[in-house]
Order: C-alpha cells, then sequence, then structure tokens
C-alpha cells in the first residue's frame, strides 16, 4: 500500500446493517436494524472463499490484509478472517520498521508468533514486504552512513599555538616568537625539536637559540598549507635560555601543535605544554624590545579538510549513469551509455562508452558530461582523474557547464591527449571567477574529424571541503547499505520461510512522475522525508531490486513465489509498462522474479478500461498475477456517514468488474489471486482512507452488496 496501514483487522469495530451480519463467527448477539428488507438477499450467503471455484483454479488464493496484533488474540476478529480467506497479509507488522530497532538489532517474537497462529488456524500467510522505501527503520539506516568524525588532527581535536601577523615586514626578525626555557639546554649537546605544524600560506620560519648574548642561527623550518610533521636537530654553542621562532616577512596565520623537545639519549619533554591544551601561555611571548603588535592565542578544536568524490558509480561496476551524460550529432544530453563486460580500463569490468559523429562543425558536436549534484564555488580546490581511451588516438577539450549542456567556460580540466591504449589522466586547480556555479565538467569529442569511440573508467572528482566529520564515499555507502539489507532480509527469512512461502520482495519501485524510472528521494529536501522513509535504490542504484530478488531466493526457499507490487498500475498505464520493463532487466541480471503485484486502490468512478488494459499487459508478461491489495471506495473520498444505495450498488458492481476481468484476462495458470486489503468498511481514525466504506463488510461485519458482487464474480455466477 501507498501509505502506512495499520486498520486490517483493527478497523473491524462496529457499524451498521446487521441483519446480514456473519452473526455465525461471533460469540453475541447482534441487533437488527428497522429497515432491512434490501440486504436480506445476503443471509444466504456462505462465508467468503466458498466461492472460489476450485474447479477451474484449485490453485487460486483468496487473501486479507490483517493486523497481525489483532490477529493472534484469538478472537472474533481471529475467526472471521481465517473463515473467509486462505491466505493473511500483515498491514505492517512483517517491515522493516517494525522489526528493526534503531541500533540495528531485530525483535522476530511477533512474526513468530503470528506464524505459529497461522498454522494453528490452517491459513497461509503472505509475506509483505522485504524492499520498500516507506516504513523502515530510517534513523537506523541513516545512522550508519552518516558522516563519519575526522580522524583528530592537532586543529580539529586539541588546542594549537595560532600566531598572527597583520603583514609581511622587511627582516625575518621583525616577527619573532620566543619560549623560556624552564632549564636552560646545555652548551655542546644535541637535541632535536619535533612538532606539528601548518600556515596560512607555504613559509620557511627562521628558528634561533639565545642566551640573551649569543645567538644560534638554523635549521629552518619549513611549513606547507596542511598540517605535517617538522623535524629538526641542532646543538647550541652556549647554555640557551630561550627558543626564538622568527617570521617577519609573514603576514596570515601560523600554527603549532604537539611541540617536543628532547636531549640525546632522553624522552623527557622539555617544553611544557607542548600540545596546548592548558591555557597557560606564560613561557609564550615577544622580545621585550619588540615593537610590534601581533596576535599569540590558543585556539579550540576547529574544521578539518576532506575530500569529497562527486562522482557517483566511479569505478562503472553497476548501471548508475546518475553522474554521466552524452551527446551525439547535438541531440541534447542524455543519459551516457556502460558498455559490456570487458570494455573497462586494462579489460577488466564495464566504461562509459561515448560515440563521436563523422565530419563534425563543431568539436563540441560530441560531449561527454560527468556532473556533480551541487555547483561549486569561487576558490573551491578539485581534483580529477579517469581512464581513458578511443579506438582512433585524439585530441580532446574540456568546459565547466552549469549543467549538462550550460556552457560557462572554455577550460576545466585542460585537454586530455587520447591513445588507442588505456592511459589515466588527472588534474587539479581551484575554481576561478569565470568556472564559478558549475557542477559538470564538458569534455569536447569532436576535435578529431572523423567518426571515433572513447572510453572512460575510474571517473574519480574530488573537492575539498572542511569540516569535523567527513561524509562516507559512494562506495562506502553502497557496501554499509548492502550489508544492512542483506542482515535485514536474512534475519526476517529464517524465522518466516518454514511457513511463509511467497512474498513482496520489491515493493512500489516505480516513480509516478517519470513511470520508467525507479523512485528516489535524490531531489527531496531533508524535511520532505517522513520519518519512515528510505530509499535502498538511492544507494544501490537500480540493481538494488536485483539485490533484493538474489538474496530472497538465497535465504528463503528455492521455490518461494517471489513477486514485485505497486500501486496506480490501472490509473497510469505508462507505470504499468515501467514496471513490466524493470522486472525484465532485474531478469536480464540473472534475479528471477515470479509475480507482479497490483495494488487497486481504486474507487466506482475507476476507468473500466484502463483497468482492462492494465490486466493485458500484465498477462502478456507470463508471469503469476495478484491482486495485492484491492478495495473500492465510493470517490472524493465519501465517508460512510454520506454513502447512499446508489453508492453501495456501485460499490459492488466495481468490485465484481475487477474480479471478472481479472478472471477473463489473466490466464488461470497465471492466477495467484486477490487480496482484499480492508475486508471492512474504514473507521474514522484509520491512517487508511479513514472513514470510507472501502470493504465487503461495514464495521460490525454485515455482509454489504459489495460482498454479493464480489462473491457472485469469484464463483463465476
Amino acid at each position: 500500500m501507498k501509505y502506512l496501514n495499520k486498520i486490517g483487522l483493527g478497523v473491524i469495530a462496529i457499524l451498521a446493517m446487521n441483519s446480514c451480519a456473519d452473526d455465525s463467527l461471533l460469540d453475541f448477539d447482534v441487533k437488527k436494524p428497522e429497515s432491512i428488507q434490501m440486504y436480506e438477499y445476503l443471509k444466504d450467503y456462505d462465508v467468503l472463499k466458498t466461492y472460489v471455484d476450485r474447479t477451474e483454479n484449485p490453485d487460486f488464493i483468496l487473501g486479507a490484509g490483517v493486523s497481525l496484533n489483532d490477529y493472534i488474540q484469538k478472537d472474533y476478529r481471529n475467526s472471521f478472517i481465517s473463515s473467509n480467506f486462505d491466505e493473511m497479509t500483515a498491514g505492517y507488522a512483517m517491515k522493516h520498521g517494525a522489526i528493526v530497532k534503531d541500533n540495528g538489532s531485530m525483535s522476530f517474537v511477533g512474526v513468530q508468533n503470528f506464524v505459529e497462529t497461522a498454522k494453528e488456524d490452517g491459513i497461509t500467510i503472505y509475506g509483505h514486504t522485504l524492499c520498500w522505501h516507506a516504513n523502515q527503520n530510517a534513523t537506523y539506516l541513516n545512522s550508519i552512513i552518516a558522516d563519519r568524525e575526522i580522524e583528530a588532527d592537532p586543529e580539529d581535536a586539541n588546542n594549537a599555538l595560532k600566531i598572527t601577523t597583520p603583514e609581511a615586514n622587511a627582516n625575518i626578525w621583525d616577527w619573532q616568537l620566543e619560549y623560556t626555557m624552564p632549564t636552560p639546554l646545555t652548551e655542546g649537546e644535541e637535541y632535536t625539536l619535533t612538532m606539528r605544524a601548518k600556515a596560512s600560506s607555504a613559509y620557511t620560519v627562521g628558528f634561533w637559540r639565545t642566551d640573551g648574548a649569543t645567538t644560534d642561527y638554523g635549521p629552518d623550518i619549513a611549513l606547507g598549507e596542511t598540517w605535517g610533521d617538522v623535524t629538526v636537530t641542532f646543538t647550541p654553542s652556549m647554555n640557551a635560555t630561550r627558543l626564538q621562532f622568527c617570521f617577519g616577512t609573514f603576514g596570515g596565520d601560523l600554527f603549532f601543535d604537539d611541540m617536543v623537545l628532547t636531549a640525546s639519549g632522553s624522552e623527557d619533554n622539555l617544553i611544557e605544554n607542548g600540545n596546548f591544551d592548558a591555557d597557560d601561555l606564560s613561557q609564550w611571548g615577544k622580545p621585550s624590545w619588540h615593537a610590534y603588535t601581533y596576535l599569540i592565542e590558543a585556539i579550540a578544536a576547529g574544521p578539518g579538510t576532506y575530500w569529497t568524490n562527486l562522482v557517483n558509480n566511479s569505478d562503472v561496476e553497476n548501471d548508475d549513469v546518475s553522474s554521466f551524460f552524452a551527446t551525439e550529432a547535438n541531440d541534447g544530453p542524455n543519459p551516457a551509455t556502460i558498455g559490456e563486460a570487458g570494455t573497462g580500463a586494462d579489460g577488466v569490468g564495464r566504461a562509459i562508452v561515448v560515440k563521436s559523429g563523422d565530419a563534425p562543425s563543431n568539436p563540441w558536436d560530441t560531449q561527454f558530461f560527468v556532473k556533480g549534484p551541487q555547483q561549486l564555488e569561487e576558490g573551491q580546490a578539485y581534483r580529477f582523474s579517469m581512464k581513458v581511451k578511443a579506438d582512433k588516438a585524439a585530441s580532446t577539450e574540456s568546459q565547466a557547464h552549469n549543467e549538462p549542456g550550460g556552457y560557462l567556460h572554455w577550460s576545466m580540466v585542460g585537454s586530455p591527449n587520447v591513445t588507442t591504449e588505456w592511459q589515466e589522466y588527472s588534474n587539479s586547480g581551484v575554481i576561478s571567477a569565470a568556472q564559478a556555479g558549475m557542477n559538470t565538467i564538458a569534455f569536447n569529442l569532436s576535435v578529431f574529424a572523423e567518426a571515433n569511440t572513447y572510453y572512460f573508467d575510474d571517473i574519480v572528482w574530488e573537492i575539498e571541503e572542511s569540516g569535523n566529520s567527513i561524509p562516507l564515499t559512494p562506495e562506502e555507502k553502497r557496501d554499509t547499505i548492502s550489508y544492512a539489507l542483506e542482515a535485514w532480509m536474512s534475519g526476517m527469512l529464517e524465522v518466516s520461510k518454514d511457513y511463509v512461502k511467497a512474498w513482496d520482495v520489491v515493493n512500489e519501485p516505480m516513480d509516478d512522475g517519470n513511470p520508467y524510472e525507479l523512485k528516489s528521494g535524490v531531489n527531496k529536501a531533508p524535511e520532505d522525508f517522513a520519518s519512515d522513509e528510505f530509499y535502498w535504490q538511492d544507494y544501490l542504484g537500480k540493481d538494488y531490486a536485483v539485490m533484493a530478488f538474489n538474496m530472497a531466493r538465497q535465504y528463503g526457499n528455492e521455490n518461494d513465489i517471489h513477486f514485485i507490487n505497486d500501486y496506480n498500475l490501472e490509473y497510469n498505464l505508462d507505470k504499468c509498462k515501467g514496471l513490466i520493463a524493470y522486472v525484465e532487466y532485474i531478469e536480464a541480471q540473472g534475479a528471477r522474479v515470479d509475480g507482479i503485484g497490483t495494488q487497486m486502490h481504486i474507487n466506482v468512478d475507476s476507468d473500466k478500461d484502463k483497468i482492462a488494459q492494465m490486466f493485458e499487459l500484465l498477462a502478456a508478461t507470463g508471469k503469476l498475477i495478484k491482486v495485492s491489495e484491492l478495495d473500492i471506495g465510493l470517490g472524493n473520498r465519501k465517508k460512510t456517514s454520506e454513502a447512499t444505495e446508489e453508492d453501495y450498488q456501485a460499490q459492488a458492481e466495481m468490485y465484481a468488474y475487477v474480479v471478472n476481468k481479472y478472471k477473463e484476462l489473466i490466464p488461470v495458470t497465471q492466477q495467484y489471486g486477490i487480496t482484499v486489503w480492508s475486508p471492512t468498511d474504514s473507521p474514522s481514525e484509520s491512517s487508511w482512507r479513514g472513514g470510507e466504506p472501502i470493504g465487503l463488510w461495514t464495521l460490525d461485519y454485515s455482509r454489504k452488496h459489495s460482498y454479493a458482487g464480489f462473491a457472485d464474480a469469484l464463483s463465476g455466477e
């Protein structure tokens, strides 16, 4: 179903039309309403499952949606379901969100009780559902792919000594920092100074020692723009009382940390508070004669730097082309093509394959695009690398675009020369003002005058970012989420496979607006996600369903019946076609899909022609077809209190139409069966079609006209 369904049997609390109630199943008296004549004929009907034509199709399964917690109470609700149906589907309790805890542990107690109760009652269970984007424990899944804390470096986790000078001066001694030794150094003895250090721009600091009268000079200390280790060894020519660090020709920030000074043969640090974690800087200062002002301070934790790869599927191991686009003969940017196995670098794996046309008018007539998820800012550092070859040696050019085809600047990562052998190309730099706002690197492939075929692999485009944590790479997220999916599916199947023989393995994969594409949360704002919403496909790619079906077969039973399931297939026939195409893709990758489930949450005014066309499309697949979640409303969300006799007659007719068309258009050998998602009308407080009279029974189990329409269609009368 499209949203969390908590009604199942729990919706079965009490309404009207009691003259035709299934009171043979109940252990209490049912009062008759004043007007009963129009419903008297329903008393002659038997329990619903007796109307299945077992002669025509002995394998047809009549199912019901239920609430696990209600069913295992073993009261009238339990009896109602087991008397009328062959099989039941738990609305929520067998889903990831009901089983997996925030720490990743799983509790299957409810499922085990459900299975045992079903065994006692002789009714089967249809598993629902193993891989879905909703009803997940998204808290746990998001936590395992959250940014990881950066390994502590001097400026991140500890204090460091920061020196800020306002400008560069003429002489190196114009800025000085002194450390007064608690005990003077010994003349002629060898000492070693080590520390971690960096500068806002590369600089070489002068390192001196003095006793106030005599000074030793050198060795100098070279600092880079990122934290690095520094080691210098010296032998003072006097009993030095002060260390001097000189940087008069530098303007900017210097950072010192983890400073250790040891005498030869000793491990004792002669510099107190060398890690600068204590607030005491009393032994650090400027020479007393110094006329200049600059800042000395111990800084607290600050952001670190790290590199983030902007490219999904860098190694072209799967079919995700969300980062790769191409134009051929000015046909506009389209998703790039991934080659066959063996087209990858050095004949291993696959590559992106782009073909250029003959006799181009412009170098950009054929382009290959690498697109990132964000627009880059001026001054942002980047580095790029890829492996590339072509059928013929050729020159290429690169450009900066703000979208594939959105030209900004003529140069981005240089002009790779491509040969007929695999070569690695790399480039790095900083985003210029002209490139600011770019999110796409475009390669012009029509520089060469003849038609050519280019191959790209191992494409990495990284940007430097800062913070106290670092995002996992797409590959790390894929590995982590693969593990989580396997742990969940193997756990659920282990406790249920002895009794549960059919499953919704993948639920609701197709996008409503782009019905030939997978549903995704990539472009959703964080605040728009439901608390239980998590898209496996955003981390595992198009093959997520391949993985799920293979895992279901591995951890379940070899002969289990595995379905893919979606909604609105009768409303949007393109979505039905998109789902069928996705099934073909899944099977082309080596997995097996046994059946297709169509959720039919429809109304009395739903388009009957489209319903028939949907069944025809599904029948043509040769797969088992299941109406997985059938309920029928009165249209415009009309409530029970607003319903008329005409409404109920129309509802009965539509229930009969669906059943008849299913039996007519789906070959008997492909008929798995029909599940009535809400056997009774929905109570007003329900989260699923709340207050709508959608069932075959009222809330007090009184049969409705829809019961007769459904039963007659099942029996063929």
